[in-house]
């Protein structure tokens, strides 16, 4: 385990809490962000990852720093996944534009909270129990699989757990009440339907953990390493959002991608695994090159993604495709009053 400065500590978190801050206060108003806007918080939240990644070099040295740069890069792609999600959540829902900000801004907050503790405890297992990490590549090697024969992960907001939890704790109305979780009805204390899609957002997030933990604990060991990689990858993950919605299906073999990068990391824990458990004589993969391997990989999904666009029929089916709604949904969305579904 690195020996980390507290100070560092407390750098990464003051930058955390002041960036959010200012994100907070800079989006207090409702309203649709563009892509202009959304590619200049994109650039910050990028900047920011990299410039802790040049601070990383210089305290911990060229290892630690080379190992932040590759754990963020890899849960960087792999969260690309959450953006689909994030955007059939919000047809679900219907959730007016204008108000996915806040909704992406608390999912991220608990992004941050829950990934904390996965982790923890992820490198509090591997430490104890090293040949945990040929489970975890099975769990990539099943995800690889899934992703070549095209079997992606499905994702049913309505029949999440975490809403389903949320409609026993509290009653959720029909109609949105601009940016607030909560109003009264009756004298009682009822959930918007705001507050429902930020529940479907953290369930999303809690199943796509079961890749994106394993994967950079094939990384890292270091509890410092895998939580500042992952909490700067989830940072700009609202921002990616807004920057490439609609565009999303541009990039078709970046699936293709994923799938192969998953299997490299499987790989790479699987030697890691046998030269701590078999033999010192098994090689390891260094992490220079597992990031010289998630780059090119992740450059040449997105470089033939625009040299071969997808089939314009395809495309137009997918397009024709209904949004998925609540059971009980009411009326259709509009902006004034946008309405939701229960």
């Amino acid at each position: 385990m690195l020996e980390v400065p507290l100070w560092l500590w407390g750098a990464f978190a003051a930058t955390v809490v002041v960036s959010l801050a200012v994100d907070l206060l800079a989006h207090r108003t409702a309203h649709v962000i563009g892509f202009k806007e959304a590619a200049a918080w994109s650039g910050l939240w990028v900047g920011l990852a990299l410039t802790f990644a040049g601070v990383v070099f210089l305290v911990l040295g060229g290892t630690a720093g080379t190992e932040y740069t590759t754990a963020w890069l890899l849960e960087k792609s792999l969260s690309v996944d959450n953006l689909f999600v994030f955007a059939v959540i919000f047809a679900y829902f219907k959730v007016p534009r204008a108000y996915q900000h806040r909704v992406l801004f608390f999912g991220v907050m608990g992004a941050l909270v829950f990934r904390g503790i996965f982790l923890s405890l992820g490198v509090a297992v591997v430490s104890r129990f090293t040949a945990v990490l040929f489970a975890f590549a099975a769990i990539l090697f099943y995800s690889t699989y899934k992703l070549l024969k095209g079997e992606e992960e499905t994702f049913d907001p309505g029949k999440s757990f975490a809403l389903r939890l949320l409609r026993k704790i509290v009653p959720v109305r029909d109609e949105y009440a601009g940016m607030k979780f909560f109003v009264k009805e009756a004298g009682k204390r009822v959930a918007t339907p705001l507050l429902a899609v930020v529940a479907a957002i953290e369930a999303a997030d809690l199943i796509f953990a079961v890749d994106s933990v394993p994967a950079v604990l094939a990384v890292s060991d270091d509890a410092f390493i895998v939580y500042t990689s992952n909490a700067f990858a989830i940072l700009g993950l609202r921002a990616l959002y807004f920057m490439l919605a609609g565009l999303l299906d541009r990039f078709h073999y970046l699936n293709k991608g994923l799938a192969i990068i998953l299997g490299f990391i499987g790989v790479k824990l699987i030697l890691q695994a046998s030269h701590k458990l078999i033999s010192p004589s098994i090689p390891e993969i260094p992490s220079p090159i597992s990031l010289a391997v998630i780059v090119l990989v992740l450059a040449a999904s997105v470089t033939l993604s625009l040299l071969r666009p997808a089939p314009a029929p395809a495309a137009a089916a997918q397009e024709k495709q209904p949004a998925q709604r609540l059971p009980d949904a009411a009326a259709e969305n509009t902006d004034d009053p946008p309405r939701g579904a229960r």
